[in-house]
């Protein structure tokens, strides 16, 4: 079964792009054992970047369906993680068996309202901000899981990590989301290389036609919802042991969900390399920012916000497509794993 799997990923995929791949890996790899750690706090925030950009790509970029409101699955995962961890003892591997699924359910419960009822676009956009919303008022009043007081982790000091229940030093972390990352990538990599892979592009390129020609879009639509919740979970499984403290306002806030779109947008909606790559870009050039505000001894509140929203409005007139398909095309690996 590894073999077969093995073929999927590297059919068709030029060497170079096999060359390319094994440098990207080796250096995230070797980059904790070479920076501070203050870089590589970076780096940890601009692989989870990637990690939900890949999951939003799924919806959005796959199968065409924008969604605004991802926030409400990594939400979902982070509380229901952290209340079975901090109430039961339940590790947070385990408790992912439990976040998927309501992640999943509340994807299915967005999506069928939505796709039986014909909410498309940025109706389906504004309806998935809606749930968000929701959800962040509703936790906010949820006397379980301290509702606005927040959900804190108990934090002890290790004398080694404990990779089973996601206690330790930022490095075992940094792996953690980098293996993470590898595998989000490899199964969008598997999804766009199945038969559901190629009806998702069916639907967003003409959902009509796919229609007509005997695909049954609502249940594909579906999947693409439900699949990407479920991963986007793992994102706040993640978060919620990384910063061991939870509020409704700061999980659920919208800017949360449109953090994980600007990675894909940036790079390449509907490519595999572009969330990534964006992802980086967008988080070492604020990174920059902030470094060169602090130096010049500058403090501006929402510096950050405008600044990712000129970089949005830059690609959008430069680089219609984002970052990375050109790049692709520059560097000839357009085709197979782009």
């Amino acid at each position: 079964m590894t073999a077969s799997v093995i073929a999927r990923l590297s059919e068709d995929v030029p060497h170079r792009t096999i060359i390319l791949l094994g440098i990207v890996l080796a250096a995230l790899l070797i980059a904790p054992w070479v920076v501070n750690d203050y870089l590589l706090t970076v780096l940890i925030v601009a692989l989870y970047s990637a990690y939900t950009g890949q999951a939003w790509n799924i919806m959005m970029g796959f199968a065409g369906q924008l969604s605004l409101g991802n926030a409400l699955y990594a939400g979902v995962g982070a509380y229901v993680a952290a209340f079975l961890f901090t109430k039961f003892g339940i590790g947070p591997w385990i408790g992912f068996l439990a976040c998927a699924p309501a992640a999943a359910a509340c994807g299915a419960i967005i999506g069928f309202l939505a796709f039986r009822f014909g909410v498309a676009g940025v109706y389906f956009a504004i309806l998935t901000i809606a749930f968000a919303e929701f959800a962040r008022i509703g936790f906010d009043h949820l006397a379980i899981v301290n509702a606005s007081a927040g959900l804190f982790l108990p934090v002890q000091q290790y004398a080694h990590n404990d990779l089973w229940r996601l206690r330790g030093n930022p490095m075992m972390f940094y792996y953690v989301i980098l293996v993470a990352t590898v595998l989000a990538f490899i199964l969008c990599r598997l999804l766009l290389r199945s038969r559901i892979g190629y009806f998702w592009l069916a639907i967003r390129e003409d959902e009509q036609a796919a229609r007509a020609a005997g695909i049954d879009t609502f249940r594909y639509k579906m999947y693409a919802v439900m699949i990407s919740a479920a991963v986007t979970s793992f994102a706040g499984v993640f978060y919620a042991f990384f910063y061991n403290n939870l509020f409704p306002e700061q999980v659920f806030n919208i800017g949360r969900s449109i953090e994980m779109v600007l990675g894909p947008v940036i790079g390449g909606v509907g490519t595999l390399f572009g969330p990534i790559l964006g992802a980086f870009v967008l988080n070492g050039l604020a990174e920059t920012l902030n470094s060169a505000m602090s130096a010049a001894g500058l403090d501006l509140p929402g510096a950050k916000e405008v600044f990712y929203g000129l970089c949005l409005l830059l690609v959008i007139l430069a680089l219609p497509e984002g970052v990375w398909p050109p790049l692709a095309r520059r560097l000839g690996i357009d085709k197979g794993m782009r």
